[in-house]
């Protein structure tokens, strides 16, 4: 691995390399905060492809890719002598300075539940109005309502014991049955069906599980079966529609094999 003056020689080439891509490139020069946007969002769902495929190659490569755009808008931000990449990393540092004052201060926690508690706490004396002004707004809705029970958590609004989630799910699960069974307006549907997700979203963070890599994962097996299917119908010389569903649920649980 390399030295402490390997790694601040590396960040000062970036550096460097981005001023003179700022200087001489068209297009480097032509980007504002504004258009770099959607390409950081892309940047980061590649970063999270590389996570769930365990590549630690292109997890490198990815997180590559993020310093870059972190460097890019403080550059913007320096041309506009607003700040710079030394004042991101200053604020970064007294933020993780302020918030574990149980590693640089003197409080004492017990275990990682109550650091988050007390991370919470903190943030409110840093100016936040409400334990839930921290979650984005832009976060795709499951991650989001994960994150929202978590932080409603760390300040005490949780279940006594995780196994009476399922008696909330048990009757979200009812609501839903009855609403589409028996109800007629589309929206009384939807919040219903958004209200059982939610207690779903909730009991795998009771159990430790990310809702969002557990969904992810049984998306990618559906793809992995489902591209089995066409190529065996293929190999046959016939399309899915016209194979029967007994047809194809016979090679569906052959895939399961696999």
């Amino acid at each position: 691995m390399h030295s402490t003056e390997e790694k601040l020689e590396a960040f000062k080439r970036l550096l460097e390399i981005m001023d003179e891509l700022r200087e001489k490139c068209p297009w480097d020069r032509e980007q504002t905060i504004h258009s770099l946007r959607n390409l950081t969002i892309e940047e980061t769902y590649e970063l999270a492809d590389a996570i769930m495929d365990q590549d630690l190659n292109e997890i490198r490569k990815e997180l590559g890719d993020l310093i870059l755009h972190i460097v890019f808008y403080a550059k913007i931000g320096s041309e506009q002598g607003i700040f710079d990449i030394a004042d991101v990393i200053n604020g970064i540092n007294r933020k993780l300075i302020f918030r574990h004052p149980h590693v640089f201060g003197d409080r004492k926690v017990k275990d990682s539940n109550e650091v988050i508690e007390n991370w919470e706490e903190l943030k409110l004396k840093e100016g936040n109005r409400s334990v839930l002004s921290g979650v984005p707004v832009s976060l795709p809705a499951m991650i989001k309502s994960h994150r929202i029970q978590d932080k409603a958590r760390a300040v005490g609004f949780d279940w006594d014991q995780r196994e009476q989630v399922w008696e909330k799910v048990d009757e979200e699960i009812s609501e839903v049955k009855h609403e589409l069974i028996n109800g007629e307006e589309k929206e009384r549907m939807e919040d219903e069906i958004g209200d059982l997700l939610f207690s779903i979203v909730n009991a795998a963070r009771l159990y430790d599980i990310e809702p969002e890599t557990a969904l992810e994962k049984t998306n990618r097996k559906f793809i992995k079966r489902f591209k089995y299917l066409e190529s065996k119908a293929a190999e046959s010389g016939r399309s899915l529609k016209e194979m029967s569903l007994a047809e194809m649920e016979a090679i569906w649980q052959e895939a399961k094999g696999i």
